[in-house]
Order: structure tokens, then sequence, then C-alpha cells
């Protein structure tokens, strides 16, 4: 792609728009009725956004003549004769005139070609997969309504788009009438949860990730055999605050190296310890480092509870980090394994890594200067969030996609038996 040129463009919209309601170009029609696609949309939006104003998408007219009664008008630059970016507003809107020009110069500021290095594996996996089927097939087959206890995986895009289907997400089971369907989320949920289901007749669709209910039996194992048993985890975290309900009192959470200095234990000699699934393995095996010089006796699982997706995202990243001038990780702040990403992105001397939902929250000031941009996203989070940044990122110039893969995953999880159907 050439060089941008940085001379905007008059252009209109055929339509009225309200104050603070800024048109952000999908499309932009030359007279002859042609088209030059405008992919960095979603980027100027989330700085719209950002500036107070109310973004809507649609085709802006570089014809800026669009017939009697127009009250719309707006800017435009054609990088090339098949891209552009393009605002509108209304034609007395001075806020929304500023803010619209305000996003536009900011991302024509940072126009170049770039590098963009795909980590794999990256985005959903098979525990997250199985426990959105899930929900579909519940919200398909049962009687309406149909809860969900918690997110049934921590990303707001799946949410959305599961509510819009009809589920019904819920905090905690009094918000669940006696007798209703409630799906458990992916993250698994203490006894005591099960227990008040189970009292109040409630038809329970268990959705927790297979490797999670694996903690959960190694936590009742160690138990039953009297150990202290030290979880590794977060403090608030629903697969974490599930795990301690295993046996409140008789599990301690710890969450770095300082904590396990202070614990104190009733039997130093019966120590066992598990870990939450979404960590980071690096700084995981320091905890672990810690507990067993505290505790030579110090028991474990026979293999590490650190899921294989965590796993495998942290190592494709880490392939990749070391020739980035930035990383962007796909994923909603509450996720867990989608943060960790970005705190390794940081260790491994990356100069900026940052977590976004989706391509509208990231920022011009970003891509100053950058040249090399990783791209990986969270096990919880859709591919196609993945293909959007890659598309948006192309509207600031030609992008040369490369992709680095550590392994080929082939995990499938089977749903419920319940759900089966002959």
């Amino acid at each position: 792609m050439p060089a941008a040129s940085p001379a905007l463009v008059p252009a209109a919209y055929p339509g009225c728009l309200q104050p603070r309601t800024i048109l952000v170009a999908e499309a932009l029609r030359h007279p002859d009725g042609t088209t030059v696609s405008c992919p960095a949309a979603a980027l100027i939006s989330g700085e719209l956004h950002r500036l107070g104003m109310r973004p809507l998408r649609g085709t802006l007219h570089l014809d800026a003549a669009c017939g009697p009664g127009a009250d719309s008008t707006g800017l435009a630059v054609v990088l090339d004769g098949s891209i552009g970016m393009g605002v509108g507003f209304a034609e007395r809107d001075r806020p929304g005139r500023l803010a619209a020009q305000l996003a536009l110069g900011a991302w024509l500021s940072v126009v170049a070609p770039r590098t963009i290095r795909l980590a794999a594996p990256r985005a959903f996996c098979a525990g997250v997969e199985r426990a959105i089927e899930v929900v579909e097939r519940v919200v398909r087959d049962r009687e309406p309504p149909v809860y969900v206890r918690r997110q049934i995986v921590h990303n707001r895009h799946v949410v959305a788009e599961l509510e819009s289907r009809g589920a019904i997400f819920v905090e905690e089971l009094d918000a669940v009438p006696d007798g209703a369907t409630v799906v458990f989320s992916a993250h698994g949920v203490s006894p005591a949860v099960r227990e008040e289901a189970a009292r109040r007749r409630l038809d329970v669709v268990d959705a927790t990730c297979p490797l999670v209910t694996k903690v959960h039996a190694e936590a009742r194992r160690y138990l039953a055999r009297g150990d202290t048993v030290i979880l590794i985890g977060h403090a608030g975290h629903d697969e974490v605050e599930g795990t301690l309900g295993e046996a409140p009192g008789r599990i301690r959470l710890v969450q770095d190296v300082a904590e396990v200095a202070r614990l104190r234990v009733e039997d130093p000699a019966r120590v066992s310890y598990l870990t939450q699934t979404t960590l980071a393995h690096d700084e995981t095996a320091a905890v672990v480092d810690a507990l067993r010089t505290r505790y030579p006796t110090l028991r474990g699982p026979r293999a590490d509870d650190i899921c294989y997706a965590s796993t495998n995202r942290q190592e494709a990243l880490r392939a990749i980090a070391g020739s980035c001038d930035l990383v962007l990780v796909i994923g909603s702040a509450n996720s867990a394994n989608s943060q960790r990403l970005v705190e390794l992105a940081m260790r491994q001397g990356v100069a900026a890594a940052h977590l976004v939902d989706d391509a509208t929250q990231i920022r011009p000031e970003w891509l100053a200067g950058v040249r090399t941009v990783g791209l990986t996203a969270g096990a919880s989070a859709p591919p196609q969030l993945v293909t959007d940044t890659v598309t948006a990122l192309s509207g600031l110039g030609a992008v040369t996609v490369t992709e680095h893969e550590t392994t080929r995953e082939t995990v499938i999880f089977s749903v419920p038996s319940v759900l089966r159907r002959p």
C-alpha cells in the first residue's frame, strides 16, 4: 500500500445525525457508485467512544452533496484505491465535529506498514467450547427461563451472545426460582452451592471444565488423608472460591512467595498443594519451590494442575514476544489466563503489552513507532475477535501476517451425558 496522504476530503452522510452521534465509515462511496473499504472503523469508533461520543457505522459519500435537506457532513481520506477512513457528523454539532477530527487525526498519525505475529494456539480452548455448547443446548432444548450462575466463561462477548439467545446470568442461586433450570459455569462451584441447588430442587446442568473438576477431586483426596491443602491461586476468582469451598478453613490460599512465609499449618509433615488452572507456569513454580523449602515432605498432583490450554498459550506467546514492539492480548479484564499472558509478555521484555476486549479498545498512541505487533487471545476469547483485530489494523497500512504455532491442540471435551441426544 502506498504511503497515506494526510489530505482530508469533504464527505457527507445522506441522513440525519443527532448531536454527539458520529458516523464512522465502514465504506466510502464515490459518485460513480464504487466503494472504498474502511477496515479501521472499529479503531476510530473506540477512540470516539473514549471522547464521549456515540459512534455508529455506515457509508459516507465522497461526493459532498447528498441532496436537498441533508444536514450531515463529514471528512474522509483515501489511503489508496481500496482503503480509507471517514467520519460524519451533524453540520451544527461543534463538539461532534471536533471529536471526529481528533479521532480521525489520531489514527491517521499512526498509519504505517506493519507485521502482525500471531501466536498459536490462541483463543477458545476445549473447556470453554464445551461450556458454551452446554448453555447453547440447554437454552435450545429446555423450557425457559434458563439461568447461568456467574459468567459461563470470563468473556463479555460470549456472555452477551448467550444473553441474546435467552440465557439469564445471575451471581448467586438466590436469584433463581425454585425448580428452575440452572447451569454451573466452567469455573466450578463449592459443595455448598451444590447442596443449595439440591435443596431447592433446581434442574442443574454442570458445565464445569473437566480440568477444574480434577482439582476438586484432588482436594478431596488430600483432605481425606488429613493434609492441610495449600491452594496457589488468586483471591476472589470463581475457580478459587469453588475449590476453597471443598473444606473452608482446611484449604489455605497463597498468591505469591511472600505469602508462603506467613503460612501456619497444624502439621508441617502433612501438607499438599494444588494450583488454580489458569496461572502462569514460571510464577507458580517459584511458589511451589518456596513451599517445598518450607515443607520438605510437601505432596502435590502427579501432573501439573495448570491446564494445557493456559500452558500452550503462554508458550506460544513466549516464542514470539522477543521479536515484537507491542503485544496485544484479546480477552476480558476478569479473565485470569488472559491477564497472565499480558504479564508474561512484560516479563519477556516487550516494551508494551495490553489486554483488550476487542479492537475498539486499542489506542492510537500504543502504535506510534510500532512496526511489529504480537497478537494472541486468552482461552475464553472468541477466535473471531482476533480476525477482527487483524482486519482493523490492516486499515492503518499494509500488514504482513505471520503465524507461529508451537503445538497443535486436539483435546475435545464431551458435553454432559444429560445433554447428549441418542
